[in-house]
């Protein structure tokens, strides 16, 4: 069948995934369920985030392929279910899109992107089922610190924010001297917690993503401790057995190489 269809056309993949789920399908692509696919989809979200901070278009464009492939085996499977299908996922994105830009698609006048998200923030208010709360909608399941910087976001929108990043920053001080001054474990963890919610606070007044920029840090303590463990190597030497003096000076010349 593949060989008859045009394989860059939205309708042929419809009808590959539609074929690996059929009866005389394949038996892996038939037992899968919205619950068992839920990993993968994980997964192929950060592969695709990793290509991107690779700047690696041809991976990127295979990854995107690997996350589109989730979202039409979720489809198919609520279609099967008589749920919806994946014309109704492309039909209601579409009519958000038109509803959330009526500067593009109506005749609002809009001066800059900020009144953009402003407006945006409103239609989504107005979009909101009667009583239901402004967070409901930030999935819990994403990473801590993402989570953070999301929910700051939203009620920044609203008006619920400091005045001045430098504000925040104090805020920071602060939560350190907390971390000081906690007497027991829970407290310790607890003071910590909000720590990292303050940080990630401060990290979105200065436009920074949280997750990237951590992300970014580990990558440079990974390639930096690996060119540690290489010299050590060339060197004839034990990294273990260097004293903590010893082990710095060798990050420090890591850091000059590898900056």
């Amino acid at each position: 069948m593949p060989d008859e269809l045009e394989l860059d056309s939205f309708a042929a993949l419809r009808e590959i995934i539609a074929k690996l789920r059929a009866p005389d399908g394949c038996p892996w692509d038939r037992q899968q369920t919205h619950a068992s696919l839920k990993p993968y989809l994980v997964e192929e979200c950060y592969e695709a985030l990793q290509a991107l901070e690779e700047g690696a278009a041809q991976k990127l464009r295979e990854e995107l392929g690997d996350l589109l492939l989730q979202i039409m085996l979720h489809a198919q499977i609520a279609a099967e279910n008589g749920e919806f299908d994946i014309e109704d996922v492309v039909k209601g994105i579409s009519s958000k899109l038109i509803h959330r830009h009526p500067h593009v698609f109506g005749g609002l006048k809009v001066e800059d992107a900020s009144e953009v998200e402003l407006n945006w923030e409103a239609l989504k208010q107005v979009e909101r089922q009667e009583g239901e709360a402004l967070l409901s909608s930030v999935p819990k399941q994403m990473p801590a610190l993402a989570y953070s910087q999301s929910v700051q976001r939203r009620v920044a929108q609203v008006g619920f924010d400091w005045e001045r990043v430098e504000e925040i920053i104090d805020k920071l001080a602060e939560e350190v001297d907390e971390i000081r001054r906690a007497q027991s474990q829970d407290e310790r963890a607890r003071e910590f917690g909000d720590l990292l919610f303050t940080l990630a606070n401060v990290s979105r007044r200065l436009d920074i993503d949280l997750e990237a920029a951590l992300r970014a840090a580990n990558e440079r303590f990974y390639r930096r401790f690996l060119y540690m463990e290489e010299l050590c190597r060339k060197r004839g030497i034990s990294f273990a057995s260097l004293s903590l003096d010893e082990q710095n000076a060798l990050w420090e010349e890591a850091k000059q190489r590898l900056e």
